[in-house]
């Protein structure tokens, strides 16, 4: 019996290479994405084609009943999950702080913050030894903008993953006796389509100047870590911060 995974913001970037990845290791994916439903199915449709086991589920991850809705459907299409990634997360145009709005950061702590929470509560109620669960492990999607602060661009993207780092730790400690392990990555320029959104397309070929390593990351390589952390090679990892980041 395949272990259960679920990836929110699976259908592109980083998320997608993970649902690749962790079907090839053997996890029956569940493929969230919360409007690009061709994306999806298209992640869902490589992976079958491969041998793995997958499904699409959509969630906005913004909205708490959406979240609820999920995961009573993982259940129900591919049973008690031992897995969760918190992949799905926004941002905005380059701004300084003094340009943003209030509107533009609910929507960014809406998603980036309160969405991680929510689905991580929901997986720590299924996987915890209290609640009947086995253990499983869960990783979350920071940002190396925690450590470099985002300023002039997203000050605002950055608190937000500066908060998903202090939610990691925490719940790591809280759950650790449980069976759940708690872990983040914090990739660093990743060479994917979020920065599109952020009105800068180039932005991770333009900015590799500045990274030790001289290139901007790609989705596999975080991926592969992000599969180590869900396995049971990193069974002795909890509470870590991961930086994949070329060296910057």
């Amino acid at each position: 019996m395949n272990p259960v995974l679920l990836i929110t913001g699976a259908s592109r970037g980083i998320g997608a290479a993970t649902a690749m990845l962790a079907a090839q290791n053997g996890w029956a994916v569940a493929v969230n994405y919360a409007s690009n439903a061709q994306a999806a199915n298209q992640v869902v449709t490589r992976i079958r084609d491969t041998g793995g086991k997958a499904f699409a589920v959509q969630a906005d991850v913004g909205d708490e009943a959406q979240i609820m809705r999920m995961f009573a459907e993982v259940d129900d299409k591919l049973g008690r999950i031992s897995g969760l990634v918190n992949s799905a997360g926004v941002v905005d145009i380059t701004a300084k702080v003094d340009a943003q709005s209030w509107e533009r950061w609910e929507r960014m702590m809406r998603i980036n913050i309160l969405g991680s929470l929510a689905c991580a509560r929901e997986a720590v109620r299924r996987m915890s030894t209290l609640h009947g669960g086995t253990g499983g492990s869960i990783v979350n999607l920071s940002s190396a903008a925690t450590r470099l602060g985002g300023a002039g661009q997203y000050v605002d993207y950055a608190t937000a993953k500066g908060a998903i780092d202090a939610f990691t730790i925490g719940l790591a400690k809280e759950v650790a006796a449980e069976g759940i392990r708690v872990n983040a990555v914090r990739p660093g320029l990743i060479d994917t389509d979020i920065h599109a959104s952020g009105g800068l397309p180039n932005r991770a070929r333009d900015l590799a100047h500045l990274i030790p390593m001289q290139r901007a990351g790609t989705a596999e390589e975080v991926a592969q870590a992000i599969v180590w952390l869900l396995s049971d090679a990193s069974s002795y990892t909890t509470m870590s911060l991961m930086d994949i980041s070329g060296g910057r």
